[in-house]
Protein backbone atom coordinates (compact mmCIF):
# COMPACT_ATOMS: atom_id res chain seq x y z
CA UNK A 1 0.00 0.00 0.00
CA UNK A 2 1.62 3.52 -1.15
CA UNK A 3 1.41 6.19 1.61
CA UNK A 4 1.15 9.72 0.17
CA UNK A 5 2.55 12.36 2.72
CA UNK A 6 2.87 16.12 2.27
CA UNK A 7 5.43 18.15 3.17
CA UNK A 8 4.82 21.48 5.50
CA UNK A 9 6.76 24.48 5.17
CA UNK A 10 9.67 24.97 7.40
CA UNK A 11 9.85 27.47 9.74
CA UNK A 12 12.62 28.66 7.97
CA UNK A 13 10.82 28.88 4.62
CA UNK A 14 8.08 30.94 6.45
CA UNK A 15 10.64 33.55 7.63
CA UNK A 16 11.74 34.22 4.12
CA UNK A 17 7.77 34.39 2.39
CA UNK A 18 7.33 37.01 5.65
CA UNK A 19 10.10 38.70 5.20
CA UNK A 20 9.49 38.99 1.15
CA UNK A 21 6.23 40.28 1.59
CA UNK A 22 7.27 42.65 3.67
CA UNK A 23 9.67 43.92 1.01
CA UNK A 24 7.43 43.87 -1.21
CA UNK A 25 5.18 45.82 0.87
CA UNK A 26 7.58 48.70 1.75
CA UNK A 27 8.23 49.22 -1.94
CA UNK A 28 4.69 49.41 -3.29
CA UNK A 29 3.56 51.36 -0.17
CA UNK A 30 5.35 54.81 -1.07
CA UNK A 31 4.47 54.63 -4.40
CA UNK A 32 0.65 54.30 -3.58
CA UNK A 33 1.07 57.24 -1.08
CA UNK A 34 2.49 58.71 -4.00
CA UNK A 35 -0.31 58.15 -6.87
CA UNK A 36 -2.66 58.90 -3.79
CA UNK A 37 -1.37 62.44 -3.15
CA UNK A 38 -0.69 63.01 -7.28
CA UNK A 39 -4.78 62.63 -7.24
CA UNK A 40 -5.42 64.78 -3.85
CA UNK A 41 -3.20 67.08 -6.33
CA UNK A 42 -4.94 66.87 -9.42
CA UNK A 43 -7.85 67.04 -7.52
CA UNK A 44 -7.55 70.30 -5.83
CA UNK A 45 -6.41 71.81 -9.19
CA UNK A 46 -10.00 70.91 -10.50
CA UNK A 47 -11.57 72.62 -7.45
CA UNK A 48 -9.40 75.77 -8.31
CA UNK A 49 -10.36 76.08 -11.81
CA UNK A 50 -14.27 75.36 -11.06
CA UNK A 51 -14.07 77.88 -8.35
CA UNK A 52 -12.38 80.17 -11.59
CA UNK A 53 -14.80 79.43 -14.02
CA UNK A 54 -17.25 80.49 -11.25
CA UNK A 55 -15.65 83.80 -11.04
CA UNK A 56 -15.04 84.78 -14.67
CA UNK A 57 -18.77 84.26 -14.91
CA UNK A 58 -19.92 85.90 -11.85
CA UNK A 59 -17.57 89.20 -13.59
CA UNK A 60 -19.15 88.76 -16.85
CA UNK A 61 -22.79 89.39 -14.80
CA UNK A 62 -20.92 92.38 -12.54
CA UNK A 63 -18.91 94.68 -14.89
CA UNK A 64 -15.87 92.39 -14.11
CA UNK A 65 -16.18 93.37 -10.31
CA UNK A 66 -14.32 90.49 -8.53
CA UNK A 67 -16.92 88.82 -5.55
CA UNK A 68 -17.18 90.09 -2.03
CA UNK A 69 -17.58 92.96 -0.15
CA UNK A 70 -17.48 93.96 3.05
CA UNK A 71 -20.99 92.93 3.57
CA UNK A 72 -20.75 90.03 1.83
CA UNK A 73 -18.83 86.91 1.03
CA UNK A 74 -17.36 85.70 -2.27
CA UNK A 75 -18.28 82.06 -1.43
CA UNK A 76 -22.14 83.43 -0.88
CA UNK A 77 -21.68 85.48 -4.59
CA UNK A 78 -20.28 82.26 -6.36
CA UNK A 79 -22.68 79.45 -4.42
CA UNK A 80 -25.42 78.05 -5.52
CA UNK A 81 -25.71 80.31 -8.88
CA UNK A 82 -22.19 79.68 -10.12
CA UNK A 83 -21.24 76.28 -8.05
CA UNK A 84 -24.00 74.34 -6.87
CA UNK A 85 -21.90 72.38 -4.62
CA UNK A 86 -19.92 73.27 -1.67
CA UNK A 87 -17.94 70.22 -1.91
CA UNK A 88 -16.50 72.78 -4.90
CA UNK A 89 -14.56 74.74 -2.09
CA UNK A 90 -13.29 71.92 0.03
CA UNK A 91 -9.68 71.17 -1.06
CA UNK A 92 -9.21 66.93 -1.14
CA UNK A 93 -6.49 67.97 1.61
CA UNK A 94 -9.24 69.33 3.66
CA UNK A 95 -9.92 66.22 6.34
CA UNK A 96 -13.13 67.90 7.64
CA UNK A 97 -16.50 66.32 6.82
CA UNK A 98 -18.07 67.33 3.51
CA UNK A 99 -21.55 69.09 4.55
CA UNK A 100 -23.98 71.46 2.25
CA UNK A 101 -25.56 73.37 4.74
CA UNK A 102 -23.82 76.44 4.72
CA UNK A 103 -22.90 76.76 8.32
CA UNK A 104 -20.81 73.55 8.36
CA UNK A 105 -19.45 73.52 4.72
CA UNK A 106 -16.02 73.66 4.89
CA UNK A 107 -13.85 76.13 2.67
CA UNK A 108 -10.83 75.67 2.00
CA UNK A 109 -9.61 78.30 -0.18
CA UNK A 110 -8.86 82.10 0.64
CA UNK A 111 -9.47 85.19 -2.06
CA UNK A 112 -6.56 87.37 -1.82
CA UNK A 113 -7.22 89.77 1.37
CA UNK A 114 -4.96 92.95 -0.54
CA UNK A 115 -8.71 94.74 -0.53
CA UNK A 116 -9.20 93.00 -4.01
CA UNK A 117 -13.12 91.71 -3.15
CA UNK A 118 -15.99 93.77 -4.69
CA UNK A 119 -13.28 95.87 -6.75
CA UNK A 120 -12.65 95.76 -10.82
CA UNK A 121 -10.18 93.26 -12.27
CA UNK A 122 -9.17 95.36 -14.45
CA UNK A 123 -7.08 97.19 -11.76
CA UNK A 124 -4.90 94.26 -11.31
CA UNK A 125 -2.72 95.18 -13.68
CA UNK A 126 -0.33 92.69 -13.62
CA UNK A 127 -2.97 89.56 -13.66
CA UNK A 128 -0.20 86.77 -14.50
CA UNK A 129 1.35 87.24 -11.68
CA UNK A 130 -1.29 88.07 -8.70
CA UNK A 131 -2.66 85.11 -6.99
CA UNK A 132 -6.14 85.26 -6.27
CA UNK A 133 -7.51 82.43 -4.53
CA UNK A 134 -5.01 79.65 -2.86
CA UNK A 135 -5.48 77.26 0.23
CA UNK A 136 -6.02 79.27 3.69
CA UNK A 137 -4.42 77.05 6.00
CA UNK A 138 -3.96 78.12 9.54
CA UNK A 139 -1.11 77.39 11.86
CA UNK A 140 0.06 73.92 12.48
CA UNK A 141 1.83 70.49 12.35
CA UNK A 142 -0.16 68.89 9.66
CA UNK A 143 -2.36 70.20 7.08
CA UNK A 144 -5.56 72.48 8.64
CA UNK A 145 -8.20 74.73 7.69
CA UNK A 146 -11.05 76.59 9.29
CA UNK A 147 -12.70 78.67 7.05
CA UNK A 148 -16.30 77.87 6.62
CA UNK A 149 -19.41 78.64 4.21
CA UNK A 150 -20.98 80.96 6.88
CA UNK A 151 -17.44 82.92 7.14
CA UNK A 152 -17.43 86.55 8.31
CA UNK A 153 -17.55 88.93 5.31
CA UNK A 154 -15.73 89.69 2.52
CA UNK A 155 -15.07 85.44 3.28
CA UNK A 156 -12.18 83.52 3.52
CA UNK A 157 -9.11 85.16 2.43
CA UNK A 158 -5.14 84.80 2.22
CA UNK A 159 -3.27 87.60 3.64
CA UNK A 160 0.38 88.85 3.29
CA UNK A 161 1.74 90.19 6.47
CA UNK A 162 5.88 90.75 6.05
CA UNK A 163 8.17 88.56 6.99
CA UNK A 164 7.74 85.87 4.35
CA UNK A 165 4.82 85.15 5.97
CA UNK A 166 0.82 84.60 5.22
CA UNK A 167 -2.17 84.12 7.13
CA UNK A 168 -5.22 82.50 6.63
CA UNK A 169 -9.02 84.68 8.26
CA UNK A 170 -10.73 83.28 9.99
CA UNK A 171 -7.94 82.22 12.57
CA UNK A 172 -5.16 84.92 11.37
CA UNK A 173 -2.56 82.68 11.87
CA UNK A 174 0.64 81.92 9.20
CA UNK A 175 0.89 78.55 7.66
CA UNK A 176 4.36 76.85 7.70
CA UNK A 177 4.00 74.85 4.91
CA UNK A 178 2.16 73.96 2.00
CA UNK A 179 -0.47 71.48 0.90
CA UNK A 180 1.51 68.34 -0.27
CA UNK A 181 4.89 67.02 -1.62
CA UNK A 182 5.93 66.90 2.15
CA UNK A 183 4.35 70.42 2.89
CA UNK A 184 6.62 71.90 0.07
CA UNK A 185 4.04 73.01 -2.41
CA UNK A 186 0.16 74.70 -3.05
CA UNK A 187 -1.78 75.09 -5.91
CA UNK A 188 -2.48 78.52 -6.79
CA UNK A 189 -5.17 79.67 -9.73
CA UNK A 190 -3.92 83.54 -10.65
CA UNK A 191 -6.24 86.97 -11.55
CA UNK A 192 -5.45 86.11 -15.22
CA UNK A 193 -7.15 82.41 -13.96
CA UNK A 194 -4.62 80.26 -14.95
CA UNK A 195 -3.43 77.46 -12.04
CA UNK A 196 0.19 76.83 -10.88
CA UNK A 197 1.57 73.81 -8.76
CA UNK A 198 4.48 75.62 -7.15
CA UNK A 199 6.79 75.74 -4.29
CA UNK A 200 5.62 77.31 -0.93
CA UNK A 201 8.83 78.58 0.12
CA UNK A 202 11.25 79.82 -3.00
CA UNK A 203 12.33 83.76 -2.33
CA UNK A 204 12.62 85.45 -5.90
CA UNK A 205 12.73 88.84 -7.03
CA UNK A 206 9.34 90.70 -6.73
CA UNK A 207 7.04 92.47 -8.91
CA UNK A 208 5.05 95.48 -7.52
CA UNK A 209 1.40 95.42 -8.54
CA UNK A 210 -1.19 97.70 -7.48
CA UNK A 211 -5.16 98.12 -7.23
CA UNK A 212 -4.82 101.29 -8.43
CA UNK A 213 -4.07 102.51 -12.72
CA UNK A 214 0.16 102.28 -12.82
CA UNK A 215 2.23 99.84 -11.81
CA UNK A 216 6.14 100.08 -10.83
CA UNK A 217 8.79 97.17 -10.23
CA UNK A 218 10.00 97.36 -6.39
CA UNK A 219 13.43 96.11 -4.98
CA UNK A 220 14.34 92.43 -4.67
CA UNK A 221 12.54 91.38 -1.27
CA UNK A 222 10.17 94.54 -1.03
CA UNK A 223 6.97 92.43 -0.66
CA UNK A 224 5.30 93.93 2.06
CA UNK A 225 2.13 95.90 1.55
CA UNK A 226 2.84 100.19 2.24
CA UNK A 227 0.72 103.13 1.34
CA UNK A 228 1.94 105.57 -1.64
CA UNK A 229 -0.27 108.61 -2.01
CA UNK A 230 -3.02 106.59 -0.72
CA UNK A 231 -2.38 103.86 -3.57
CA UNK A 232 -2.08 99.84 -1.93
CA UNK A 233 0.85 98.74 -3.74
CA UNK A 234 1.21 94.63 -3.71
CA UNK A 235 3.62 93.11 -3.91
CA UNK A 236 4.68 90.03 -5.92
CA UNK A 237 7.33 87.16 -5.51
CA UNK A 238 6.82 86.41 -9.17
CA UNK A 239 8.37 88.20 -12.35
CA UNK A 240 6.53 88.15 -15.52
CA UNK A 241 8.14 85.88 -18.27
CA UNK A 242 9.39 87.98 -20.57
CA UNK A 243 10.19 90.61 -18.14
CA UNK A 244 13.03 88.57 -15.94
CA UNK A 245 14.28 85.99 -18.00
CA UNK A 246 16.30 84.97 -14.66
CA UNK A 247 13.07 84.44 -12.69
CA UNK A 248 11.72 80.45 -13.70
CA UNK A 249 8.13 80.54 -13.03
CA UNK A 250 7.95 78.98 -9.70
CA UNK A 251 7.88 81.40 -6.75
CA UNK A 252 7.10 81.67 -3.00
CA UNK A 253 3.29 81.67 -2.35
CA UNK A 254 3.90 83.67 0.76
CA UNK A 255 5.13 86.52 -1.72
CA UNK A 256 2.12 86.65 -3.73
CA UNK A 257 0.10 87.84 -1.04
CA UNK A 258 2.13 91.02 0.56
Amino acid sequence: MTRNFSRAFTLFELLVVVVIIAILASIAYPVYIGILERAKVTKDMNNLRQIGIATQLYMNDNDGALPGSATVTWMSQLHPKYLSSWNVFQSPFDIRGASETDATAPVSYGINGNNVVGTSVDKITSPTVFILFAPAQTAGLTVTFLGLGTSPAPGVRVLGIGGDQATSNPDGSAAIGGTHSSRTKINALFADLHLENMPQTTRRTHQAIQTGTSVGIRSKNSWRRTSLSGACWLESARATRGVDAQVPPSQDVRNYFG
